[in-house]
């Protein structure tokens, strides 16, 4: 069963290699279903509901000093540093589901990071959770996500205006700004859930939650609307990819240009 469902592309390796010691025959049928064309992500955390690991515990600690050696390499006129190559790699982020909404980060931080996460608690004082450095961070990084979402899709506490009126405004003062509303763009990112809205001929839609773009069905630039129902959020991939569709590749081609400029890693 598992062979035929590598072969045919619903099932990859990393994920058969997790499942297989959940496996048995009175849950292998459901966990494969669920399991069908899922990220390693999702395999864990489907793994995370049927075996639930305890929480860990909080722990900061001072990493030793590391005693890099430099990496040589043999030249014709000798043997020399390498240039640029980097003996001890920082070593990656872990994100880990241990049981259903729970999960282990660890992650190596700076001493700078250390400090103000340290004044930051401080400075919480009583206002603060006790001790709890992940409920520390979570409502810090809560703060940040609502003045980002506040200025890129829109929302506050208590917008003044919705959808219907915002576009009303617009339409009145004329459309010959690319400007998106708050309120629309507030509706938009609600109904998407934050997410790429792309679907592919599989029906598979797309994962993405970085990089968000607002796409026109119908394009601006062809006498498109700023209204809810013709706006769609994309990844930047998938949002060049359909504005290709709607303009054309070579009228995109400076735009292409541009965006491998602003970003190096998307150029390589």
């Amino acid at each position: 069963m598992l062979l035929t469902m590598l072969a045919d592309g619903r099932l990859h390796l990393t994920g058969i290699a997790k499942l297989a010691p959940h496996l048995i025959p009175e849950n292998r049928d459901e966990l494969l279903e669920r399991a069908t064309h899922r990220s390693k992500r999702q395999i864990e955390e489907q793994i995370a509901e049927i075996a639930p690991r305890p929480e860990v515990p909080v722990v900061v600690r001072k990493l030793p000093e590391r005693r890099t050696q430099p990496i040589l390499e043999l030249r014709p006129d000798g043997v020399a540093p390498a240039v640029g190559a980097s003996a001890s790699p920082v070593p990656p982020s872990v994100v880990q589901p241990l049981s259903p909404g729970r999960y282990k980060v660890q992650f190596t931080a700076s001493a700078e990071l250390h400090h103000k996460l340290e004044r930051l608690k401080a400075l919480m004082g009583s206002h603060g959770p006790d001790g709890d450095l992940a409920a520390v961070i979570e409502q810090a990084v809560t703060e940040k996500l609502e003045r980002l979402e506040a200025r890129r899709f829109g929302r506050t506490r208590a917008p003044r205006k919705g959808p219907v009126e915002a576009q009303e405004t617009q339409t009145n003062s004329g459309r010959s700004s690319r400007y998106i509303p708050a309120a629309v763009r507030r509706a938009v990112s609600e109904r998407d859930g934050d997410r790429c809205r792309y679907v592919d001929e599989h029906g598979r839609r797309c994962q993405e939650r970085d990089r968000l773009e607002f796409h026109h069905r119908h394009p601006f630039g062809l006498g498109g609307d700023h209204d809810v129902s013709n706006i769609r959020l994309m990844c930047r991939a998938h949002n060049a990819y359909l504005a290709e569709c709607d303009y054309g590749r070579e009228a995109m081609a400076p735009d292409r240009r541009s965006r491998s400029r602003a970003s190096p890693a998307a150029a390589g």
